[in-house]
């Protein structure tokens, strides 16, 4: 439920609105801006009447939201949400941030010939995976801690940014160490025990689309994590299972319209994953830079015929420097700056 005051209402006001509220059990969230004030209700509002709320003469109207997922909404707050990572990092604010590496962390080598070409080219967020949650038993699960260490040191050394996928709830306090961003896979989108505990930390979190999920789960799964605590959430689509085999996935742009219109957190595209074809990626890139996605994540492995994962979807660095040029190109043409 979303309620808007009077211009005219004083911080006395104010305070006594929200001491009724609380002692009725609810929690407010602050959502205004310079123009407006706002306050969101959080909590079982099925039973309060926005007639009640009317009593008090500074309410100016109080609106109902009818979707399940609240506090992500535009409705909740019409603002687009920034993630700033650091200084030279905010995903949101129209800019298209680029996030590239490896699919898995196999040497301090690999990863220091990777981000060191990566950073020349602009790129200030090092992906890489270092526990690999794979369909297989059999094929390589990532070097684990040792993985999340290399990460880190190659890329204070580059001056770049971390992002990594975690497996478990109980991995927490490693990755908030290691980690600028930490990444919620596909096959945990729905993992809600491992939601509820990222909502206790402050690091940004990056939640990816599960490959059968709709957007209104999409969505549901990231107000787990927001509604219990951690406001910082980038959304990922990396595609969807369907009944075409050609591809890895199917990429769903018209979900990135869709996200931007039903809420106000920031929304990547990652094509790698989506076409598991290292020839369709720039092409995809482009095409998710037109639905206005907030940044793109691309594998990139300097010898991908001998990479230890996803060599198939991973570009080389040569390609990666062609498809950078195509990319500031429609970057100029769209007058969004690119990084």
């Amino acid at each position: 439920m979303i309620v808007k005051m009077k211009k005219t209402v004083t911080q006395k006001d104010l305070e006594s609105f929200k001491t009724y509220l609380t002692k009725k059990g609810f929690d407010l969230k602050d959502v205004s801006s310079e123009a407006v004030k706002i306050f969101g209700i959080i909590g079982d509002t099925s039973k309060l009447d926005p007639a009640d709320l009317r009593v008090f003469e500074n309410v100016e109207n109080v609106i109902r939201i009818q979707s399940p997922f609240k506090q992500v909404s535009r409705d909740f707050k019409n603002e687009d949400t920034l993630i700033k990572i650091n200084d030279q990092v905010t995903i949101g604010d129209g800019s298209i941030t680029m996030i590239s590496g490896p699919c898995s962390v196999e040497s301090y080598n690999q990863l220091k010939i990777i981000a060191s070409h990566l950073k020349k080219r602009g790129v200030n967020v090092l992906r890489g995976g270092a526990y690999k949650p794979r369909t297989s038993p059999y094929t390589f699960q990532g070097l684990g801690l040792e993985g999340l260490k290399l990460l880190r040191n190659v890329a204070d050394e580059q001056g770049m940014a971390v992002i990594s996928e975690i497996p478990s709830a109980d991995l927490l306090s490693t990755f908030e160490a290691y980690v600028d961003i930490i990444q919620v896979g596909a096959r945990n989108m729905q993992n809600f025990h491992l939601l509820k505990a990222l909502g206790k930390t402050k690091t940004p979190i990056m939640l990816k689309r599960g490959m059968s999920s709709t957007i209104e789960e999409w969505l549901m799964s990231a107000e787990y994590i927001v509604s219990s605590g951690n406001e910082n959430v980038i959304l990922c689509e990396r595609g969807i299972r369907t009944f075409e085999t050609y591809t890895r996935n199917t990429l769903d742009l018209s979900a990135v319209l869709a996200v931007k219109n039903l809420s106000h957190l920031p929304v990547i595209v990652d094509p790698s994953h989506a076409a598991g074809r290292y020839n369709m990626i720039a092409k995809l890139s482009i095409a998710a830079l037109g639905v206005e996605s907030d940044g793109l994540m691309v594998e990139v492995h300097h010898k991908p015929e001998e990479a230890l994962s996803d060599g198939a979807q991973s570009l080389k660095l040569d390609t990666f420097d062609d498809m950078m040029n195509d990319l500031h190109a429609m970057a100029k043409a769209l007058n969004r700056p690119l990084k």
